[in-house]
């Protein structure tokens, strides 16, 4: 059982796909809000407060995604989406939109519960602000004095690539989507550069990483972008 009771808003039409959701998570010691459509979410997300938003993306009377930009005008409370959608595109307007995680249905129950407990996680981290550190597998980010150190011995990242690290660190398991890291980097100007991310974060594995080649903080989230988890 979960450690953190939340409050979870789930917005599914499908009656059984949130009966499913719903015992699951209360299983974990949730508390659970049911909707069936985006009117039905918006008015339990206003009253209610929820710390987590389960969201579908194919809902009767409009599609998920106005929620989403609703609901991020006001709150800042995670949304894990789960959507029968997979393509890639699918998936980027979502987390453009303000989504933070997506799940493609089918789904297991222990993925479910994973990615819960990722975001309310996230959730509950306080704020990185200039004088915090972030210290994760012996590599610590010093955000005061800008610099990074492994075990100890400092390593050289260019100015772009301790922005990118930053950025990711700053929101743990979060999806990151390439647009987003563009526009946050580099500007609006560049926001369908995907190389320049490519090219970066494959420098900054080499000196984050263990292993580079199979990276354990730096994760590719194919197609979508990246997810950072300490």
């Amino acid at each position: 059982m979960s450690s953190q009771k939340s409050r979870i808003l789930v917005i599914e039409d499908e009656k059984d796909i949130r009966r499913f959701i719903r015992m699951a998570l209360e299983d974990e010691g949730h508390d659970i809000i049911e909707a069936d459509c985006v009117r039905r979410g918006l008015i339990e997300a206003a009253s209610r407060r929820p710390d987590l938003v389960v969201l579908d993306l194919g809902l009767p009377d409009m599609d998920g995604i106005n929620f989403i930009q609703d609901f991020r005008g006001w709150s800042t409370s995670p949304i894990l989406v789960l959507s029968a959608r997979s393509l890639e595109t699918d998936k980027v307007s979502a987390l453009d939109a303000g989504a933070d995680d997506f799940l493609v249905k089918p789904f297991g129950v222990m993925e479910l519960l994973a990615r819960v407990r990722a975001q309310i996680r996230r959730n509950l981290q306080p704020g990185i602000n200039r004088k915090s550190q972030v210290q994760f597998d012996g590599i610590c980010i010093d955000m005061a004095r800008r610099i990074v150190e492994r075990h100890g011995n400092r390593l050289h990242l260019t100015p772009l690539e301790y922005r990118i690290l930053v950025f990711l660190v700053a929101q743990p398991d979060r999806v990151i989507t390439y647009r987003q890291l563009l526009k946050e980097v580099w500007g609006q100007v560049h926001s369908d550069d995907i190389h320049y991310v490519r090219v970066h974060i494959a420098n900054l594995r080499k000196k984050i990483e263990e292993n580079p080649s199979q990276p354990r903080h730096l994760l590719t989230e194919t197609g979508v972008g990246y997810r950072f988890v300490g």
